[in-house]
Parts: C-alpha cells; structure tokens; sequence
C-alpha cells in the first residue's frame, strides 16, 4: 500500500506542486534571513554589539545570540503546532510565521550598534533573534506538512524534501549579499555595508506573503477539523499533551534524528566562516563563495537522496548518511585545516552531501511518525529540540572545544557522537515510508 491514498487527477496534481514550491520559496525566505543572521554573527556583530579587548570573548558573544534563536524554535514549533493542529490550520500559520521573521530581519538591519547606544543595543539585538527564532520555529513543521500531505502516491520523500530545500537557497542568497556588501571597504561594511542583506529583506517577506496567502489548505487537515466539528462529544485535546503523553518515543526519535544533520550542517554554514577567518588563514570571501557552493550542490544532494529514499525506504538513506558522516567528520577538519581553497571546498562539499542524505527525508520521515490531529505539534517539537541541541550549540561548542583543547579533534568527536546517537534512533524506528498518513 502506497502512504498516501490514490489520486490521479490532473489538477491535483498540479496542486502538490504549487504547494511545493510554495513551501520552498517561503523558506528559501525564512532561511535566508536566519543564516543572514548567522554569517553577520561570525563576521561582523562581534565588534559591533560585544566589543570587547578579547577577541574570543567577542566572538562567542556573538555567536551566542545566534544560539538564542535555536532556544527560542522549540516555542514557536510548540505554538504553532498548538494553533496549526486546531483552529488556524497550517496554511495561516506559514503567513503568520513568514511575517514575525521578516519583521525581526528588517528591524535587525535598522538597529543602531553598542558605540552608538551602549548596553541596548545587545539586548535589542537579542530580542529581535528571539523573534526570529520564534517565526522559524513555527515556519518548518507548517512548510513541511503542506508539503507532505499534499503529496502524489509514493513521492512523499522528494516533494517533503520542499522546505529543506530553502536551507541551501537561503544560504546561497545571504551569503551573496554579505560578498557583495564586502565588496566594498572594511571601513563601511562594518559600519553599514552588513546591514543591506537586512533590509533587503522587506521585498521578500512581500513575495513570500502574496504566494502564501494564494494556496490551498492541506486535506488532511480539512479531513480532521471536519471530523472534529461532526463530533459533537469530541474532546479539546491539547496537542502537546497528547504528544508527550501518547507519542514520547515519536518526539525522541525525531529529536535525535535531526540534532546530527543540523549539527555538521552548521558548522559547514556558519562555524567554518569564523574559525577560517580567525584561526586559519582564509579570506572572508573565499570562505563565503566556498559556502555558496556547497550550498549549491546541496540543493541536488537533498533533492537525489530524497527521491532515493521514496524507492528504498526512509531508514537505508538516512542510516547510510549517519554511519557516513561518522566516518567524514574525523577527516573533515585536516582537510579544511591544509589552509587551501579547494580543500575547503572538497571538505565542505563532501559533508554537505552526508548531511542531505539525513536533512532532505526528514520532513517525510517525522510526518510518518505521527497522526493528523497532532502532526504539526509532534513533527515542530521535536525537530527543533533537534535543532537545539544540534544546530543551535554546534558553533559555540566548536568555539569552545577548540579553545579548551587547544585543536580540531574533540569537535570531530563531538559531531561523531551526535551522528552515532541519530543513527541508533532511526535503527530504532519502524520503516514508514510505505504508512497511510490517515492511518497512523
């Protein structure tokens, strides 16, 4: 049996793809601003909202309110999936997360640095990425799902892959602007240059938001408020409840399933921009065009592992990226260290392709995992407790374990022990890829 029910008609079909690409652009947007966020962290905020006579110090400051994003995700997902799961519905939550992002980006850009109002001007700086962690967390589960369940028969994998797409796109977006604001002198990039990609922004949250507001609700959920309303004896579940109480092992699996990924995916986007610049040798921008590509390769790796995994199972794809990235992250860092452009790109493009294989099935891999009345609360809570613990830490705990020990080596381990723990959680799941998501 298929994990969808059967459909064949012509207008369906042309439905799934529009949500698709939907889902896409939307969080091509959100992510464009999140890792906008993240590569002005590395390379300018540091002296401009935490200066400080130790660079170090500087440096983890900043990259520390990039964290503060990944801490606020849990409650966005949880928020959203409460109101997505009951009265709002997944497509008004992707508006309503699309516009709490970009608002918090394009404020980010207006915001005046610590010369210019002293202690305010971090703290502002960290409730506007509290925002932004707030709207990407409730932005991923709603993207997802509507990809998903809107998906043709036996494709859920490449058509969920729609939102992990936006990763890679937005990396590649944001990291064009930063090369291209870096054109021009040090001097005023620091002081305005860093902050175009900022206020740039506003365009795409207007795009985002008219395609948005223009698609169609996904069926599954119709099905289950239309079940709900016909009920009359019907229960007011409270989602999260019902996931921690009924779908414990759910929430884990999908936690740990994501921390590996987002971990090394990270440190690929974000951490290397500040340990090539400050430790290494490498320029700001050889390091921004190395990301770019990478990035690029990753829209197809994510795309080809995705698809693979609609014919060979969620479980072969996502262990074989696993027991990979085990295995690349002891090699990683020589190769990044030998200070060569083309080893940093050999050595990012290979763990981006690692990474794919376990980022690009998940959305259809966590929706399998739970019911439709709370498939937005189960799949948001525990893939941004991931992304926490993944995601969110890596590049500090990279910083810290190379200044505690003095080298790259316990930061392999590291990333080698979250692929070890992902691995043995989807070792532990059921195969799904062939479920009926009514049916779960």
């Amino acid at each position: 049996m298929t994990g969808t029910p059967p459909s064949t008609d012509a207008s369906q079909q042309r439905e799934a793809r529009k949500i698709a690409l939907a889902s896409f652009i939307g969080t091509s947007i959100e992510w464009y601003d999140f890792f906008l966020y993240g590569a002005a962290a590395a390379l300018v905020f540091g002296p401009q909202f935490f200066p400080s006579d130790n660079a170090l110090a500087s440096q983890l400051a900043a990259l520390s309110t990039f964290a503060v994003g990944f801490i606020a995700r849990p409650l966005g997902g949880i928020i959203a999936g409460h109101l997505g799961d009951r009265a709002l519905g997944r497509k008004r939550m992707l508006v309503v997360s699309l516009l709490v992002m970009g608002v918090a980006t394009v404020l980010i850009g207006l915001l005046p640095t610590y010369a210019q109002i002293g202690a305010a001007a971090p703290i502002l700086l960290v409730v506007l990425r509290l925002a932004q962690g707030l709207g990407v967390g409730a932005e991923w589960g709603g993207a997802a799902l509507m990809a998903v369940e809107h998906a043709p028969p036996g494709r859920r994998g490449l058509f969920g892959a729609a939102p992990q797409l936006g990763v890679p796109a937005g990396a590649i977006a944001a990291n064009l602007v930063m090369l291209g604001s870096s054109a021009m002198t040090a001097e005023a990039f620091a002081q305005w240059g860093w902050r175009i990609g900022f206020l740039a922004s506003v365009v795409l949250i207007v795009v985002g938001y008219v395609i948005r507001r223009r698609i169609s609700e996904s069926p599954l959920f119709e099905e289950e408020r239309r079940k709900r309303q016909q009920s009359e004896d019907a229960p007011r579940f409270a989602p999260l409840s019902e996931i921690l109480l009924r779908h414990p092992l759910g929430v884990v699996r999908a936690m740990f399933a994501t921390a590996a990924s987002t971990g090394l995916g990270y440190i690929v986007l974000v951490y290397t921009l500040s340990y090539g610049t400050t430790e290494l040798s490498y320029s700001r921008d050889a390091l921004l065009v190395v990301v770019i590509l990478a990035s690029t390769l990753q829209l197809a790796a994510i795309m080809g592992w995705s698809a693979l995994s609609d014919k060979l199972g969620r479980r072969r794809v996502f262990i074989g990226g696993g027991v990979a990235q085990i295995v690349l992250v002891m090699f990683f860092f020589p190769m990044f260290e030998r200070e060569t452009i083309l080893w940093a790109l050999l050595a990012c493009c290979l763990a981006i392709i690692v990474v794919s294989a376990q980022y690009g099935p998940l959305p259809a891999l966590l929706s399998e995992l739970f019911p439709t009345r709370v498939r937005y609360s189960g799949i948001s809570t525990g893939y941004q407790l991931g992304n926490v613990i993944g995601g969110g830490l890596a590049p500090i705990v990279a910083t810290a374990l190379f200044a505690t020990q003095g080298g790259s080596f316990a930061v392999s381990l590291y990333l080698a022990g979250m692929a070890l723990l992902a691995t043995l959680a989807v070792l532990l799941t059921p195969e799904t890829y062939r479920r009926d998501l009514r049916r779960v």
